[in-house]
């Protein structure tokens, strides 16, 4: 994996607005690196995201994609709930809350 992939990652990922999210492969293609949905899982895993809004990723279907019942996926759900995110069961709905980002203006804030 590459420094600039990673860091295209972990930038595109900094914003990220409450109330919104994206999946893996969207983060992965906004962050040109289109078909690396894997790549963004394993760099939101080996990164400290801790300043970031880690919580704001979610698996394509809505799901939370850390173990059921876990502490980190209680804690991502009520982050999200806080923020404002609706769960349709165990799973965002994403036609809400999925980032849709204007792709010039999103290429004009990770150029500064």
């Amino acid at each position: 994996m590459s420094m600039t992939g990673k860091q295209a990652i972990l930038s595109v990922l900094a914003l990220v607005p409450a109330g919104y999210v994206v999946s893996y492969g969207q983060l992965a293609d906004l962050a040109g690196l289109p078909g690396r949905a894997r790549l963004a899982g394993t760099v939101l895993r080996r990164a400290d995201t801790s300043a970031l809004p880690w919580h704001r990723v979610v698996a394509s279907s809505g799901h939370i994609s850390l173990p059921a019942g876990s502490r980190e996926a209680r804690e991502q759900k009520e982050r999200l709930l806080t923020e404002g995110v609706v769960f349709r069961g165990n799973k965002v709905d994403m036609k809400q809350h999925q980032w849709r980002p204007d792709l010039g203006a999103l290429l004009v804030l990770l150029d500064q």
